[in-house]
């Protein structure tokens, strides 16, 4: 038996981080020595928050927590797993409609790298309906999302959509 590091990649978006994303992180940590953050850099996606803004806000949101690193990354993500020695991608699942994308997706990492094992977590029933998109369309709209978010992430939520006044007539 060895006793090296077993790393694993969390890839997303996380625009923003969500209590679900968190959930899956620490259910993550009880399988593995550490996680990876990894917020990716998707052209294709208009992001409501810049990717450093989203790196700090995870970082903060995990401030003293050895066994979780926040990083960045564009390309391939079996090639940056390999990057980092990561032996698995971890990823969150909240209903059957998330499977078949999923599911290729892994198919795909796993002919591209062979070693990099895709692990699938449900999520909490707690957190089943959220979703940063709909996180995002709450908050714009003035609905308290603050037990959705960490307080990080609440923060700059609030930054972005401040809360809406009733006009005085």
């Amino acid at each position: 038996m060895t006793d090296k590091k077993k790393t694993a990649i969390y890839p997303g978006s996380f625009d923003p981080l969500t209590n679900g994303h968190i959930d899956i992180i620490e259910r993550a940590l009880d399988i593995f020595d550490e996680v990876i953050i990894a917020v990716l850099h998707n052209p294709s996606k208009k992001a409501l928050f810049a990717m450093d803004e989203r790196v700090k806000m995870i970082r903060q949101s995990f401030n003293g927590t050895n066994s979780v690193k926040v990083d960045s990354f564009g390309g391939l993500l079996v090639d940056y797993a390999k990057m980092k020695n990561a032996v698995a991608i971890i990823r969150g699942m909240r209903a059957l409609s998330d499977f078949e994308s999923e599911f290729q997706m892994a198919l795909m990492n796993r002919k591209l790298n062979k070693e990099v094992q895709s692990v699938f977590l449900m999520t909490g029933f707690r957190w089943i309906f959220t979703s940063s998109s709909i996180i995002k369309e709450a908050a714009q709209f003035g609905g308290d999302i603050r037990d959705m978010v960490p307080e990080a992430v609440h923060i700059k939520m609030m930054e972005k959509y401040p809360p809406i006044k009733e006009s005085e007539e």
